[in-house]
Parts: C-alpha cells; sequence; structure tokens
C-alpha cells in the first residue's frame, strides 16, 4: 500500500469496504427504514411538543444551540470559534442578567435590543458573504484572484456558519430576554387584559417618553404606529418585530403586519433571513440527537 499513490489507495479502500459489505443489503435497508421512522416520529414528537409547551422546547432548544456546538469545538480544536464563542457567551450572559432583574431599568430594554440587533445584523452579513464567496467558487470565480478552490471553498462555509450559527443563537436569546421584560414591564399579561394604563406618551417597549420637553431627559427617536394606533420608538418596535420574534403589538398583543412595517423592498430580505434562521434552529439543535438516537437504536439491534 505504500508503494501506491493516493488514488490507487483510495481504490483499494473502496474496494475492500465494498467487499466487507458484500450481501448486507438487507441490514442497510432496514437501517434506512429505521432512520426514516425515527425522524419522522422524532418530527412529530417535537412539533407537539412545541405547539403544548413552548417555553419549554424554546428553553431546552437554546441550550443545546449553545452546548452542543462547544462540545465540537473542543474535540476539533476550533480555537477560533471557541474565543468568539466565549466574547459573545460573556456579553450576551451581561444582557441577559439586566434583562431578567425586577424592577427593570429604564436604559436595559434599549441595551438588549441594540446588543441583539447589532449580532443580527453582523451574522446576516458575515452569512451573506460566506454564500457569495462560496457561489464565486463555484463559478470559478477565485482563480481571478489567484486563490485556491479549497481555500476559497473553506472561507466561504465558515462564514456562512458563523453568520448562520450565531444568528440563530441571537434570536432565541433575544425572544428569550423579550419574555423576561415583557412580564416585568407588566403592561400586558397572559390573559390577555392590560395589568396597567399605557399613556400616549410612553413607548410600550423600552417605558421611556416618546416626546421629550427641553428641560427633561429622555430619548428624541423616531415614532412608529401600528395599525391597533399605539406608538412606538422605531427602533424598539423594530428590535421587538425583527429581533425578537414577537409580531404582536407589546401593548394589546394585535398581530403587527410586517409587510407593511417593511414596506422597503431591501428590508424584507431580513423578515426571509429570519424565517430561514428557525428552519435550521432544527438541523443544528436537533439533528446530532436525532442521529445519535439512530446509532443507538442500530447498536442495540446488532446493525453495522
Amino acid at each position: 500500500m505504500s508503494d501506491l499513490s493516493p488514488e490507487e489507495q483510495w481504490r483499494v479502500e473502496h474496494a475492500r469496504m465494498h467487499a466487507k459489505h458484500r450481501g448486507h443489503e438487507a441490514m442497510h435497508a432496514e437501517m434506512v427504514l429505521i432512520l426514516i421512522a425515527t425522524l419522522v416520529v422524532a418530527q412529530l414528537l417535537l412539533v407537539q411538543w412545541k405547539q403544548r409547551h413552548p417555553r419549554s422546547y424554546n428553553m431546552v432548544t437554546l441550550f443545546q444551540m449553545w452546548v452542543v456546538p462547544l462540545y465540537f469545538t473542543v474535540k476539533l480544536h476550533w480555537w477560533r470559534f471557541l474565543v468568539i464563542w466565549i466574547l459573545f457567551s460573556a456579553i450576551t450572559a451581561f444582557v441577559t442578567f439586566r434583562a431578567t432583574r425586577k424592577p427593570l431599568v429604564q436604559t436595559t430594554p434599549r441595551l438588549v435590543y441594540k446588543w441583539f440587533l447589532l449580532i443580527y445584523k453582523i451574522s446576516y452579513a458575515t452569512g451573506i458573504v460566506g454564500y457569495m464567496a462560496v457561489m464565486f467558487t463555484l463559478f470559478g470565480l477565485n482563480l481571478l484572484f489567484k486563490i485556491k478552490p479549497e481555500d476559497a471553498m473553506d472561507f466561504g462555509i465558515s462564514l456562512l456558519f458563523y453568520g448562520l450559527y450565531y444568528g440563530v443563537l441571537e434570536r432565541d436569546f433575544a425572544e428569550m430576554c423579550a419574555d423576561y421584560m415583557a412580564s416585568t414591564i407588566g403592561f400586558y399579561s397572559e390573559s390577555g387584559m392590560p395589568t396597567k394604563h399605557l399613556s400616549d406618551s410612553v413607548c410600550a417597549v423600552c417605558g421611556q417618553q416618546i416626546f421629550v420637553d427641553v428641560s427633561e431627559e429622555g430619548i428624541i427617536e423616531n415614532t412608529y404606529r401600528l395599525s391597533c394606533n399605539h406608538v412606538f420608538h422605531e427602533f424598539c418596535i423594530r428590535g421587538w418585530c425583527i429581533v425578537g420574534k414577537k409580531q404582536t403589538c407589546p401593548y394589546c398583543k394585535e398581530k403587527v403586519d410586517l409587510k407593511r412595517m417593511f414596506s422597503n423592498p431591501w428590508e424584507r430580505p431580513h423578515v426571509m433571513y429570519g424565517q430561514l434562521l428557525d428552519w435550521l434552529r432544527y438541523l443544528v439543535a436537533w439533528q446530532p440527537v436525532i442521529i445519535g438516537l439512530v446509532q443507538g437504536i442500530n447498536y442495540i439491534l446488532g446493525l453495522e
């Protein structure tokens, strides 16, 4: 084997693998059926869990999204990812701590939305650059810059992974913080009846004055009126709807028309990108668990 070229060695190993598994077609078909059945059952159970107990489902999914990549990072010695993960976790832990305090500091909601909106924009831009790098490599445009295809593809896939992973993670943390802050601010309750009256001059998201006099302290910012006629700071309501995935009014729970809010066609991809991140959450958080379950079933049944 040592005298053979790498291609010839690969062919020999490939032939040995086929010889080893010859006659195992029935076993392989059984393994495929187990995989399909497990995927279907797991998907049904996850959908029912999400519908019946969304809070626990979101918490468990968030924990898995946060911890599972750390295991592979340490195992494969991806130190760059580990450093970024530690920085993100430290700042996010501080922001989450601020969001869960009672009573809530008036500046906390804006701090929360600013941080997660920043991560959202960075992850969105990183994912787009990574996707463009992959497409340029597939079309051979990397040769114009004298970059090897494998290097260009690794660069694009890495950026795409960073963008999608942190995009999913920050949305889950933002939703959790939004839930805590909404209950702390207390403008509405689970029964649907507001627990206190909202003044026309107060933003229901941050709890600060919308219009500020010369002698008062506050934030001067553009405002946005929803279809239910409640007025909010534009930055607050956009952070509430996009980053926190809340498609209802923070005060009366009336559904927010995102198409009306984001009439600019350049902003609509952000909504589509958010839906993509929701879909990828299943692949990142639950797919490794399902594959591990399938391997465990195959091991118990003696299938290889």
